[in-house]
């Protein structure tokens, strides 16, 4: 059995920080018809979180996938 939990949780992770910078770059917007709304935020850190969120989630489902692979193998070999 091929125990999926540490990529999984990590890809959890990945859409929680995904999620947060998301949703605080979304804040920046504030209502279009109110310029006074909105907060001041940092651009450059907020893509660099989108950046990050998007590669912490690459490199999980890669580690599945070799998990995986490395399980296929294995079956192969004693089959």
């Amino acid at each position: 059995m091929i125990d999926f939990s540490v990529p999984l949780q990590g890809m959890a992770a990945a859409e929680d920080l995904f999620s947060h910078a998301a949703a605080k770059l979304a804040q920046a917007i504030g209502d279009p018809a109110d310029p006074t709304t909105g907060d001041t935020v940092d651009l450059s850190a907020g893509l660099a979180s989108l950046l990050e969120a998007r590669n912490n989630f690459a490199t999980n489902v890669k580690v599945a996938r070799v998990a995986d692979e490395m399980a296929r193998s294995t079956m192969e070999i004693f089959a």
